[in-house]
């Protein structure tokens, strides 16, 4: 324990504070001296100039002359001798006389050299153990021709040094030290820095570019360049706001009624920023400031979202560009927006300039909120649509996002064009915030309160059911309901019709005064038309809130402190954003630190309880501080629970395809209301009987869900069974209030039911969510193999199988063909051979042995399996001779006796003893087969092997599975033959470690089998498990965001910082409330131990088959052309059917039926999903294609009909 003290106090807190400089005991005197010396240098550089020197330009060249040159000598010779070491050139040691005597003296220098060499042997054979190798020297080439020897190694230098590895890193490791050089000796010069915080100044100097030499050890190369990049960041401000304060006409303004001195408002902001300058060997010691690129995406993010109403960024290169097309449609907008305001018009017109303005505001808001943050599937897509021929009829979910824009914006832009030309915004403003905040309170409120598992906490069951709710095992797709049609009905009106109107009708109303004033700020209303509108467009779920409390604040309590209406909707929008997280955070810790939630483990908890109140006052700065950086909430409530083993992940694929099913529902459920009220950020569970799955909401658009799934283990540890067993048990039955049981109304809750639930960190908010996915069914095979006779059974199953998959092999006339293997089996073709073998062949467990013979004879193979032969060749098209003296039965009996000599050698000649003889059939299964040299005929082509005994291994297993349920029909051939056929083609059978098994699983086949081996806690068992591909049923759980961002952070700075690796600490209780253990094993690995952690992945709302028959798919030009076509045709056949023509003219209700098969009916699947159903997409193109050959053909004639009479 000391030592561990010893160890975080000097590489964790000293190193922190030094930027990476400790004394290392582990290293020499030489790196630790060297380390000193470049930290002490890096110091009393910059601390001496500024003393001895006056503040100039002079001493500011010198003081970044001195750093940048320093940095390049460092960074040259580290490369140098880092390819040194890569091209290994070491001096042989005859060479070495050369070195050391010269070569006038070559005798002379080898006698030294040997006398060098054995003392070299002396000291290491006298040297500890540490150092037993010899000293090799190094060639470094100066000049050409020209090089030194070079006694050093490259463990020794990189324990000196990190190494950079290439030249651009050198150059941004030189740029990076001549930045912090430059910026803070200017601020020396500037005098931003008195008395003892120049010393102070100086060490975050020398720390910032020491940092950029040696950080560290346990840290990747990003941490180099954090500190130097902060420094640079936070004294590049400073000196911005030192130039801004040298000026004398700074201006008062006021906002919100609040007088704003822009002086002091800068001083006091460059004062912080210098004060956080003091602090940065604290705030790295403590891990307030992220890696760079971190914050870099976290800056960029937040201002995309709150300013420019963006969805959030997934990496650096998402978030640059999310913010790059934001800028880029801000900066055409307000082109516009500025050259309609130039001059005031009347009221009653409104200038064509600012309704063009409008119309592509919408325009612009609608297409960039639905498109992913993530560029990279964006260009993907274009460029393959670019390559597809245009007649293909499968076209990219993507491309068919970007047509359906194309009209719809077009058409958004004619109607707003049309609408903000004439006055009818500026009458409808209190009609469209009645309208606004009654159908946002139905929609996000009423309706999903009523559909929660328990509505307002208080009653018992949903008040909204779905179907499936009182279904055991649904078996059919979740049914779409009325009130679920309700919701996306009012949700797209409120999304695209009523926050639209509301937005436009400010922007009108606000235009039109602000023309008149002369005093616009045209950049802060197009900034804010565009916020507004994205949000809406995006989520609007908590919009209606948003515009209530901006008109009752304005309107009422702060009605002189007014801006504009759509200022005031923009500031409250982020206003409201933040108090809703820390609505989150305080129920978080009143969640987590009330005392009856507290598991007392003795009396000393509850005597130290009243002294945590103190605290509270800190823990409360802390929430809002954290609040208003968006940063997690407190890392101390963290804590980690030890790995447990989960038969190697082996079920990862289970959460995989799990993935790829949400990957195609997740976004239309979410639009359906099936998941309750979510925003960007969300947290789930999704549990089960075994699956327990975390799905964090990473970006919320408009018509695109990205998300990301964490697959917790199946059979977790106590403390996750007991939270499991928390989230599925019911509360229904609690009939207790307070102490005494009075029982509860019906179908309400009982108050202390009622009362637990509300302290709660989570909800169920869905019971029964379907979703397809596989139902696991496992036998144990010990079980089913403990008899011989079972044994024997299979052992029967599996030669009748390779007798079936070598009579079915395409290759079987080659076979009994070739000379080579005619030769090797001769021996096979006498009938008085006997394979005797007692390690393989046993009358207990072999049908065909003969006991007085002691083996197995071609007489008794013929004896039992010539029949199956016999019956199984009569079922070819081709016939092949099958009698007993055939070389089909011969090459039967011969795979026979291979078989069952590799499944003996398999299980080390033990098959006797069920434990081996397991073994050895699972590693048959696996595909693991060892030949005797008597069987090496085999060999002559492998398929003999991979398509034939392989094969019947296999389905030998789940023929053997079939007897227990009916045994008399596997006995007869043509049933073997019919389930063997059967199975064939509709069964997948291999191992989970095979590539067909995921291939299997991901194209969602309906049946598979396969075979584990299950080592567990001691435990040694072979399991059969079977796969069923059916509709499972989850409970959604809702997880408080901030506890699960406050318990992650938790986790870094005790494993990371800390470096507690006690698997056996006080916090390592279940959480109940809080859902800890689960939280915190979802975490990503060292962290955590998820079983699986999916990619990014986004769901589009055009997969989802019952959200696409409600709005009818995505518009495009190929649609409402089939849509009129269809009109058309409809119309003309009820009109020729109605008129008593022709009886040709019967076939017009076959043309109508064909209508059906409208291309845009069908659901879309993603890309993934499509490529698993070749076959259904290619059928239902067949039947598009003939029903529109049938309307053209029955459209033709009809036109010749007409033309006929016209010509009568």
């Amino acid at each position: 324990m000391g030592s561990q003290l010893v160890q975080t106090l000097r590489q964790g807190v000293w190193a922190s504070l030094t930027g990476g400089w400790y004394h290392d005991p582990d290293q020499n005197t030489f790196n630790n001296s060297c380390h000193l010396y470049l930290w002490m240098f890096l110091l009393m550089l910059p601390l001496s100039l500024h003393l001895a020197l006056p503040p100039t330009t002079m001493a500011l060249s010198i003081y970044c002359t001195s750093v940048t040159i320093f940095f390049i000598t460092i960074k040259m010779v580290n490369y140098r001798l880092h390819v040194m070491f890569d091209k290994g050139d070491v001096v042989p040691p005859s060479s070495l006389s050369d070195v050391i005597q010269g070569a006038e003296n070559k005798s002379n220098a080898s006698d030294s050299c040997l006398a060098e060499e054995d003392s070299i042997d002396e000291s290491s054979e006298t040297s500890t153990q540490e150092k037993p190798s010899r000293k090799l020297y190094y060639k470094l080439k100066l000049f050409p021709g020209k090089w030194v020897n070079i006694l050093y190694d490259r463990l020794a230098l990189l324990a000196l040094l990190d190494r950079n590895q290439d030249v651009v890193e050198n150059i941004a490791v030189v740029f990076l030290a001549f930045l912090v050089a430059f910026l803070g000796f200017i601020l020396l010069n500037h005098g931003c820095f008195k008395d003892i915080w120049v010393f102070q100044f100086c060490v975050v100097i020398a720390s910032c570019q020491y940092s950029l030499l040696k950080v560290r050890k346990g840290h990747n190369q990003i941490v180099a360049y954090s500190r130097a990049a902060y420094f640079c960041i936070f004294c590049g401000l400073i000196w911005i706001l030192e130039q801004m304060l040298r000026r004398k006409d700074l201006p008062v303004s006021t906002v919100y009624g609040i007088t704003i001195v822009l002086a002091d408002a800068l001083k006091f902001l460059r004062d912080i920023l210098v004060g956080i300058t003091y602090c940065f060997p604290i705030t790295f010691l403590v891990g307030l400031f992220p890696q760079i690129n971190t914050f870099m995406i976290y800056l960029l993010e937040q201002i995309d979202i709150h300013f420019f109403g963006g969805t959030a960024a997934t990496g650096l290169h998402s978030a640059v560009y999310s913010i790059f097309r934001s800028l880029t449609a801000l900066s055409l907008l307000y082109g516009f927006c500025f050259g309609a305001l130039k001059e005031p018009w009347d009221e009653q017109h409104t200038p064509a300039l600012f309704s063009g303005f409008c119309g592509l505001l919408v325009v612009l808001s609608y297409h960039l909120s639905g498109q992913s943050s993530d560029p990279t599937f964006d260009f993907n897509t274009l460029l393959y649509s670019a390559i597809v021929i245009l007649y293909d009829l499968l076209l990219h979910l993507q491309k068919e996002i970007l047509l359906s824009d194309l009209v719809v914006c077009s058409i958004a832009y004619i109607l707003t064009f049309a609408i903000t030309s004439s006055t009818v915004f500026l009458s409808l403003k209190v009609v469209l915030y009645a309208l606004a905040g009654t159908v946002g309170f139905v929609t996000h409120y009423l309706v999903p309160q009523l559909r929660k598992h328990h509505p307002w906490l208080w009653i018992s069951h949903p008040v909204l059911k779905s179907n499936e709710y009182s279904q055991f095992e649904p078996r059919d797709d979740a049914q779409l309901m009325w009130f679920e049609r309700l919701y996306v009905g009012l949700l797209c009106f409120e999304k695209y019709v009523v926050y639209p109107a509301i937005i436009l009708s400010a922007l009108t109303n606000d235009g039109f005064s602000l023309s008149h004033r002369k005093n616009c700020d045209v950049l802060l209303m197009t900034v804010a038309g565009m916020k507004l509108l994205r949000a809406s467009f995006c989520n609007p779920s908590f919009q209606f809130v948003t515009l209530i409390f901006t008109i009752v604040f304005f309107e009422f309590d702060c009605s002189r402190a007014s801006e504009t209406f759509l200022l005031d909707f923009f500031i409250m929008s982020i206003v409201f954003h933040k108090l809703s997280d820390l609505l989150h955070k305080l129920h978080f810790i009143m969640v987590y630190i009330a005392p009856w939630q507290i598991a007392w483990g003795s009396a000393f908890h509850a005597f130290a309880q009243p002294f945590a109140v103190p605290h509270s006052a800190m823990l409360l700065l802390q929430t809002f501080v954290t609040t208003l950086f968006y940063t997690p909430l407190s890392p101390f409530l963290g804590t980690f629970i030890p790995p447990g083993c989960d038969d190697n992940n082996l079920n990862s694929i289970f959460y995989e395809y799990l993935t790829r099913s949400l990957q195609h529902s997740l976004c239309g459920d979410l639009m359906l209301g099936r998941w309750g009220n979510y925003s960007s950020g969300d947290c789930f569970i999704l549990a089960s009987d075994y699956l327990n799955a975390f799905v964090h909401l990473i970006e919320i658009g408009n018509g695109l869900v990205t998300f990301q799934l964490r697959g917790l283990e199946f059979r977790g540890t106590y403390c996750q069974q007991r939270e499991v067993e928390a989230i599925t048990e019911g509360v229904e039955e609690d009939d207790a209030c307070c102490c005494c049981e009075p029982g509860h109304l019906p179908h309400v809750l009982s108050c202390n039911a009622a009362f637990n639930l509300r302290w709660l960190a989570w909800e169920v908010t869905t019971t029964k969510y379907l979703l397809e996915g596989y139902s696991i069914s496992e036998n144990n095979a010990a079980i089913m193999l403990q008899v011989y006779d079972l044994r024997k059974l299979l052992i029967t199953y599996y030669l009748k199988s390779i007798i079936y998959y070598l009579i079915h092999s395409l290759k079987l006339q080659t076979w009994i063909k070739d000379s080579s293997i005619t030769e090797a089996l001769v021996s096979y073709t006498k009938w008085h051979h006997i394979e005797r073998d007692p390690a393989v062949f046993s009358v207990k467990i072999d049908e065909d042995y003969v006991h007085c013979l002691q083996g197995v004879t071609r007489a008794s193979f013929c004896n039992v399996y010539l029949e199956w032969i016999q019956y199984c060749a009569n079922k070819m098209e081709e016939p092949v001779d099958c009698d007993e003296d055939s070389p089909l039965v011969t090459l039967c009996y011969a795979l026979s006796v291979l078989g069952r000599r590799s499944l003996g050698t398999a299980s080390h000649n033990m098959s006797n003893s069920l434990e081996s003889f397991l073994y050895g059939f699972n590693t048959l299964f696996k595909g693991d087969f060892r030949i005797a040299t008597k069987d090496e005929w085999v060999f002559t082509d492998m398929d003999l092997l991979q398509k034939v005994v392989a094969p019947g291994v296999r389905m030998s297993l789940k023929l053997h599975q079939d007897h227990f349920t009916c045994l008399e029909e596997t006995e007869e051939p043509a049933i073997l033959y019919e389930a063997i056929s059967n199975y064939k083609t509709s069964l997948v059978i291999c191992h989970e470690s095979d590539p067909a098994w995921r291939k299997a699983v991901l194209s969602s086949r309906d049946t598979l089998l396969t075979l584990r081996h299950m080592v567990d806690d001691g435990t040694d068992e072979y399991k059969i498990i079977m796969l069923y591909k059916r509709h499972l049923s989850f409970k959604v759980i809702k997880i408080n965001k901030e506890c699960v961002r406050g318990l992650w952070a938790g986790q870094q700075q005790e494993l990371v910082f800390l470096r507690n690796r006690n698997p056996e600490r006080g916090s390592i209780q279940n959480s109940k409330q809080a859902l800890r253990n689960m939280i915190n094993s979802s975490c990503d690995q060292p962290l955590g131990y998820p079983m699986y952690v999916s990619p990014l992945t986004t769901s589009y709302m055009g997969t989802h088959k019952q959200l696409r028959s409600i709005w009818g798919g995505p518009l495009s030009l190929d649609s409402i052309r089939t849509w009129l076509f269809s009109k058309w045709v409809r119309k003309d056949n009820l009109t020729s059917c109605n008129s008593g023509g022709n009886m040709e003219d019967v076939d017009c209700a076959g043309g109508s039926s064909s209508l059906s098969h409208n291309p845009n009916s069908i659901t879309s699947q993603s890309l993934s999903l499509y490529q698993a159903r070749p076959n259904r997409t290619s059928h239902a193109n067949r039947q598009h294609a003939a029903g529109l050959a049938h309307q053209i053909f029955s459209t033709g004639e009809r036109m010749l009909r007409m033309l006929n009479k016209c010509n009568i």
